[in-house]
């Protein structure tokens, strides 16, 4: 599907992810509405690349609406979704003391990152079924979510997280068989480990990343969240690839921690 012209959303835009593929999104002539709670960074990045900002909470049904009016008020189509929205969580289901885990915590996991994926794929594909098929197979948009290594190979303490992630994996194909009857393809990206800020920077910073692409066959590396952005493009772009999880992690087999 060309890009240029549509407009397109990505929750968790302002940073690490989201940041990323929104800028490759935009330099491909896209209309990005970058949706995100932090409205500060939020908004800086949407006038750099002449996008639109909009305050979103994924879990919430109305702001979620909102800010896919907002892709709508642009003037272009609605073609493209990518959700890259998420929090993380270190709990183990009983821990050494022999404390449950509290189910507080794993609600809100379970509510920002899997209901919140789920909250813009149907409202971002429900806006996508108004707008007219863009080529002779009838296509009108795509979606690509984000899932991790988690969701297949979760780690000791992972418990949460690996729910969430593996909860959009399951998603992934009944959503795509679902979307066919209005031509929107849905994929699912399973992150291994990126290099993002939340590891910070510093000597520190680098000898724990050292730690962490250890275990990577090859490259021996973390990924960049610009090889994450040229990913979610390309799903947008080619349209013979639909209901697909791909990996992105170097061969990565996460161990049990």
């Amino acid at each position: 599907m060309e890009l240029n012209g549509v407009a397109a959303l990505v929750s968790g835009g302002a940073s690490g992810l989201g940041e990323a593929t929104v800028r490759e999104l935009a330099a491909a002539g896209a209309t990005v509405v970058v949706a995100d709670l932090n409205a500060e960074r939020g908004e800086a990045l949407a006038k750099e690349v002449n996008g639109v900002f909009a305050a979103t909470d994924v879990a919430d049904e109305a702001q979620v609406a909102a800010a896919v009016q907002a892709a709508e008020a642009t003037g272009r189509p609605l073609r493209v979704a990518v959700s890259c929205a998420g929090i993380g969580w270190a709990t183990r289901t009983v821990n050494r003391d022999g404390e449950p885990h509290d189910l507080a915590s794993y609600t809100k996991v379970i509510q920002v990152n899997l209901i919140g994926t789920f909250n813009v794929l149907r409202l971002a594909a429900a806006a996508m079924a108004r707008t007219e098929p863009v080529n002779a197979d009838g296509e009108r948009g795509a979606i690509v979510n984000t899932a991790s290594l988690a969701g297949i190979e979760g780690q000791i303490g992972q418990i949460a997280y690996s729910s969430s992630k593996g909860g959009i994996i399951g998603m992934t194909v009944p959503a795509a068989r679902d979307l066919a009857a209005i031509g929107v393809r849905v994929n699912t990206i399973a992150p291994g480990i990126l290099d993002t800020p939340i590891y910070g920077q510093g000597p520190e910073s680098e000898a724990f990343k050292e730690r962490l692409a250890a275990p990577v066959p090859f490259p021996k590396r973390l990924g960049t969240a610009a090889e994450f952005a040229r990913l979610a493009r390309s799903l947008v772009e080619i349209g013979y690839l639909n209901a697909e999880v791909v990996r992105l992690d170097g061969g990565l087999r996460m161990p049990p921690k």
